[in-house]
């Protein structure tokens, strides 16, 4: 089928000081834009719970960003910058951060001419003693490259990269991390390492906010999708549908399928990271549909959605994923997907709400968000602009019921 998105229509003017540099004091002051069946309303960010139809499950994506900007320097003195991106074989995240001695990682390299041959360091002192990182660059890929790390030091690479890495906060933002990065680019439920972007639109809620609405008969389940820097990656191409989209690593366990199964139809979704990981598991539903197994070691397509019968529901999607992983006896799936949500006729299948930021023109995120509310995304990011909301990381939040 041939497909075509104008990217332009997808553009709009955002002034540089209506881009957020840094987080409020506090984090559900925020403003909340309101966008129900076609109407737009405004709060704050702590009256989501008085927004949202009561006994809505929310679903959090609970990665948490690494520190995955290491300077480091040539033995003449050059300065190169290597970005973490993921472990060079990232079935398993957690093994990549338990390592010890050497690993090897895809990175994106920062003057990387200076970079031909030998190795970069970082000399560093650790309980009293003498330690260094080294850096090889063993795989030129263009845009990434593969490197292979050694170092001294009797430290995991997650404990190393805590302790010499920069939490990489996102470019547009145009200045180097600084202290408060280190707590506020992190959700307050983040719990597995694996993401160089936070999943923003949860930036918003404290611990209080999430207690205050489990009072009211609000639930909340987690699954984790580790967000890559392709996130940052702007559609070059006029024809959107010929950019190709970044894989990203998830997880979800059989309690949560199962929970989303009974609440199906009472889904929001907070961040377009839970929106990408929900969607997935139709792909992953239908596979055992089709064929018997979620093939999960297959990458879920770009596409790949687009081309089930639509009449194929999310429950009967969770009811597929939830009876095969029970036969089975899995109770964590891990999976990876490629998945573009536009508004080509994409069929929302699982999420019901959704939680976000205001995103940068021509990204891949609002098109997502028009598939979901249509041509009224241009009404709300028109509003947004009119009414002072702070936009892209560290900006106000909406939240969109159809």
């Amino acid at each position: 089928m041939e497909r075509h998105i104008d990217i332009n229509r997808f553009d709009y003017d955002l002034p540089d000081e209506r881009i957020a540099k840094f987080p409020l004091a506090e984090r559900s002051a925020s403003k909340l834009l309101v966008y129900r069946r076609g109407e737009i309303s405004e709060r704050h960010f702590a009256d989501i719970g008085e927004v949202l139809p009561a006994g809505e499950m929310l679903v959090f994506n609970n990665t948490k960003v690494i520190r995955a900007r290491i300077i480091m320097h040539k033995p003449s003195g050059a300065r190169i910058e290597v970005f973490c991106l993921e472990p060079h074989r990232p079935a398993d995240y957690e093994r990549a951060f338990a390592v010890r001695g050497e690993c090897e990682w895809s990175c994106i390299v920062g003057n990387r001419k200076k970079w031909k041959e030998g190795y970069v360091e970082i000399n560093f002192e650790h309980d009293g003693r003498a330690e260094y990182l080294r850096a090889w660059l063993t795989e030129d890929r263009g845009r990434e490259c593969t490197v292979r790390f050694e170092w001294t030091a009797p430290m995991t690479f997650g404990q190393l990269l805590e302790h010499l890495g920069r939490i990489p906060i996102p470019p547009y933002l145009n200045r180097e991390s600084q202290e408060i990065d280190n707590t506020r680019y992190q959700t307050v439920y983040s719990k597995f390492e694996g993401s160089v972007a936070a999943p923003t639109a949860g930036l918003h809620f404290t611990p209080e906010l999430i207690d205050a609405m489990k009072e009211r008969g609000f639930e909340f389940e987690e699954v984790t999708l580790h967000v890559g820097a392709g996130t940052f990656l702007p559609v070059k191409d006029e024809d959107a549908a010929r950019h190709p989209m970044h894989t990203e690593h998830f997880e979800v366990c059989r309690r949560t399928v199962d929970r989303l199964l009974e609440r199906w139809g009472h889904i929001t979704a907070v961040g377009t990271t839970s929106v990408r990981t929900l969607e997935s598991l139709a792909a992953l539903g239908w596979r055992i549909r089709t064929g018997g197994t979620p093939d999960a070691d297959r990458v879920i397509g770009q596409w790949e959605l687009y081309d089930i019968p639509a009449d194929y529901t999310g429950r009967e999607a969770l009811a597929d994923l939830s009876g095969w992983m029970e036969r089975e006896g899995v109770d964590r799936l891990k999976a990876a997907t490629q998945i573009m949500i536009t508004p080509l006729g994409y069929v929302f299948r699982i999420v019901h709400n959704i939680v976000t930021n205001f995103h940068q023109p021509k990204s891949t995120l609002l098109l997502l968000v028009s598939a979901f509310v249509g041509d009224d995304w241009r009404r709300i990011y028109d509003y947004a602009l009119a009414h002072d909301f702070r936009f892209l990381s560290y900006g106000d939040s909406s939240v969109l019921m159809r």
